[in-house]
């Protein structure tokens, strides 16, 4: 090997960006290859000549890291909302202060009565969470029987588009608030309570939607868009793009989802292409709507527990940015959830539009059809990891292999987990160093070899 190597990235979303930030820190130029037109992966934004903007999915950035916060105010040269987040939720025609369990004032009494008497016989019998065998005895055990089966067990089927049942619980985290019964009762009897989500204050760009933050990381990188990967062939270190272009490289990093990637590796076993098939994922059909009037909610996006309602969370980008709507109008994205595995669509994405506006009108968020002046769809084949049984170990399978043959990945759909923007740039940072190494190790190895 001699000067500098030659490292490909798959992908250009946060992940992807992440490792040819990193690489560039070290003095190295690498190039990043994307499918489709335009970069930006699952953080992309989708144009409208109506004047409308909608991103693949709400998108918002709320890291902690000092670091991370200023390189992605960098990128898009200090022109951000800095918003104080609002998260509610909606059941049966109540419109709920998030997390729902420390909010329970205005309520039907018998449910907040049975809701309560649960989480306090589930509070004494917590000796039995040390036999926890899924997320649905997590909820139990943390909330009692009637609040996790009215809200987070009815969720579940709408977001992970199956049981809680079929979900372990290594995915939670932050996400869902465990709280003291002092906190229970307190949000039983009165309206207003202290705020406990895990979002406090969170950033979004003014102009240009969530994809903006990655212009500066643009700009500084060799991007080579319109080029799909089909084959990828580890012992001749080479990749083959859809167009038949064959490309060597010296280490190659992936933020492609493991699914997808595995089948386009030359030689991959049956036991690893059979594990990462059982790798299970949600597609989501982003309905976008826009209305004519200036103002639908304070909130950003709320949760919706009705099954007769087909999203199962509303957000509302014109209150991220007011750039990203006709003056005077208001965006909003509905998302409706699908799997292969557990809940096949079988529709076309543009069949979910009128059921969306249906759930609007019955939550009262719109007052007639003809305030609708947008509509649009995005499907993301890929939108959120689902943590069920056979994840761990298919997984450790897939991992283990791509490992052993040198390839890295990064990010969402590469670590296959569940994490953010910050996060999966943070993931390509990593995978980008654990490159470096490697070849570091490739190099002194041969060094030694023909001294």
């Amino acid at each position: 090997m001699t000067g500098k190597p030659h490292i490909a990235i798959i992908g250009a979303g946060f992940a992807g960006f992440g490792a040819s930030h990193q690489l560039r820190e070290e003095g190295i130029e690498a190039t990043i290859y994307e499918k489709r037109p335009v970069h930006g992966g699952h953080t992309s934004t989708h144009s409208y000549d109506d004047g409308y903007l909608f991103d693949e999915g709400p998108h918002i950035s709320f890291t902690q890291n000092a670091r991370l916060q200023d390189l992605f105010a960098e990128s898009i040269g200090g022109d951000y909302e800095r918003l104080r987040a609002s998260v509610n939720n909606y059941w049966q025609g109540h419109w709920i202060k998030h997390p729902a369990q420390v909010n329970l004032h205005g309520l039907p009494e018998d449910l907040v009565i049975d809701c309560i008497r649960d989480f306090v016989t589930a509070g004494a019998s917590q000796e039995r969470s040390g036999r926890l065998a899924n997320y649905e005895d997590w909820l139990l055990a943390s909330f009692g029987e009637t609040f996790a089966r009215t809200f987070p067990a009815t969720y579940t089927r709408k977001y992970h588009t199956t049981d809680a049942c079929n979900l372990t619980t290594d995915w939670l985290g932050p996400r869902l608030y465990r709280p003291k019964i002092e906190e229970v009762l307190r949000g039983a009897l009165k309206p207003n309570t202290q705020d406990v989500h895990y979002v406090d204050h969170f950033r979004y760009p003014s102009e240009g939607g969530f994809v903006s933050y990655l212009n500066g990381f643009r700009s500084r990188s060799r991007v080579e868009c319109n080029s799909e990967i089909v084959e990828i062939d580890p012992r001749a270190k080479t990749i083959r793009t859809a167009d038949g272009r064959l490309i060597a490289y010296d280490a190659l990093i992936s933020s492609v989802p493991l699914p997808r990637l595995i089948p386009t590796i030359k030689g991959a076993p049956p036991d690893v292409l059979d594990a990462a098939a059982k790798l299970a994922c949600t597609e989501v059909v982003l309905v976008n709507i826009g209305v004519s009037k200036p103002h639908v909610r304070d909130d950003h996006w709320t949760y919706f527990y009705d099954e007769d309602i087909v999203f199962a969370r509303l957000s509302y980008p014109s209150n991220f940015s007011p750039n990203v709507a006709p003056e005077g109008c208001t965006a909003l994205q509905a998302e409706v959830y699908f799997s292969d595995k557990w809940k096949p669509r079988d529709k076309p994405a543009d069949a979910y539009i009128e059921p969306v506006i249906d759930g609007l009108l019955q939550a009262g968020l719109i007052e007639d059809r003809a305030q609708v002046n947008h509509t649009s769809t995005i499907v993301a084949p890929y939108a959120n990891i689902i943590f069920d049984h056979d994840r761990p170990a298919a997984l450790k399978t897939v991992h283990g292999y791509l490992d052993d043959i040198g390839v890295g990945y990064c990010g969402r759909f590469g670590d296959w987990g569940y994490i953010w923007t910050d996060q999966a740039f943070a993931s390509g940072e990593k995978a980008a160093r654990k490159a470096l190494g490697a070849i570091g190790s490739t190099k002194q190895l041969m060094e030694s070899v023909t001294s």
